[in-house]
């Protein structure tokens, strides 16, 4: 079965009444974090738990040391996968405003605890259920726990020390998924340093995306992705973005592509500028 696998929304319509479906709502905005709790209440897909990222996806800040968004503790984003029903042989929908950045992210938390079956993005989010006229709900699901039994795989990570190691590997293909102003180091709106770890190629993740919202299809990604590889093989793959959330989409795409699932450097660009020694780049 694939790692990364969409569901649409009128797929996900039929799935509802599953027994052991578990949909994750997980919208959110980066200039207001109560957007997403705001906008779950305001009306959810039926079903659908709330998943934060910085309360339930992300771990504590530690000022000068962390990125933005840290990886949440294992055995914390574990009992709360329970908490919201997950178990081993689940099945789990993620879904957020559209894009599908915050949804990847949960994805990719899910793939590092190990589970890598039945999870599936809504494909064009929130946006596409409404547009065929999904139901929204104010309505809590009722408590459900689970039993899942994961463990985080570190094989799917990489840090800054051994990533600034290999910033002369030959075979390295490190994809920035910010946007190109930001990767030039023209603006940065979020972060105290502009620019982007040296020897990175810009890779915006909206480019995964067609003009409605939908991921593109495996072959145009194939044909995305290869160009940014060229000569290097896949295994030199490595995915950053800001803070460690938006690389998750292109870790998404690069396996819907049929490519296997790359290291991710979880801190990313938010964590890299932390240490003055730690190189830095702009322009292209």
């Amino acid at each position: 079965m694939p790692l990364a696998q969409l569901l649409s929304a009128s797929q996900l319509q039929q799935r509802l009444a599953q027994p052991d479906l578990l949909i994750l709502d997980c919208r959110f905005a980066l200039d207001n974090s109560a957007y997403g709790q705001r906008s779950y209440a305001e009306g959810h897909i039926p079903g659908a738990q709330f998943a934060d990222l910085e309360r339930d996806l992300s771990g504590p800040i530690h000022k000068g040391i962390t990125g933005r968004h840290p990886l949440p503790d294992p055995a914390q984003l574990l009992q709360c996968l329970r908490d919201w029903g997950l178990n081993d042989d689940s099945e789990v929908v993620l879904y957020d405003d559209g894009p599908g950045a915050f949804a990847a992210r949960a994805w990719w938390l899910l793939a590092w605890l190990g589970k890598r079956e039945g999870v599936y993005l809504l494909d064009g989010g929130l946006k596409a259920w409404r547009e065929a006229g999904g139901e929204l709900t104010h309505a809590l699901p009722a408590p459900n726990s689970g039993s899942f039994s994961g463990q985080p795989d570190a094989s799917l990570l990489i840090n800054a020390e051994h990533l600034q190691q290999r910033l002369h590997d030959s075979q390295l293909c490190l994809l920035d998924a910010r946007a190109l102003p930001r990767f030039r180091g023209e603006v940065e709106p979020l972060d105290p340093v502009a620019g982007h770890i040296p020897g990175a190629q810009c890779a915006v993740f909206t480019d995964n995306l067609d003009s409605d919202g939908h991921f593109l299809s495996s072959t145009k990604l194939h044909q995305r992705f290869a160009a940014q590889l060229g000569e290097r093989p896949a295994s030199g793959l490595v995915a950053y973005c800001g803070s460690g959330v938006t690389a998750c989409h292109n870790l998404f795409a690069l396996c819907l592509a049929g490519y296997p699932l790359a290291p991710l450097y979880a801190g990313s660009w938010s964590e890299w500028i932390t240490d003055p020694v730690r190189p830095v780049a702009t322009g292209d």
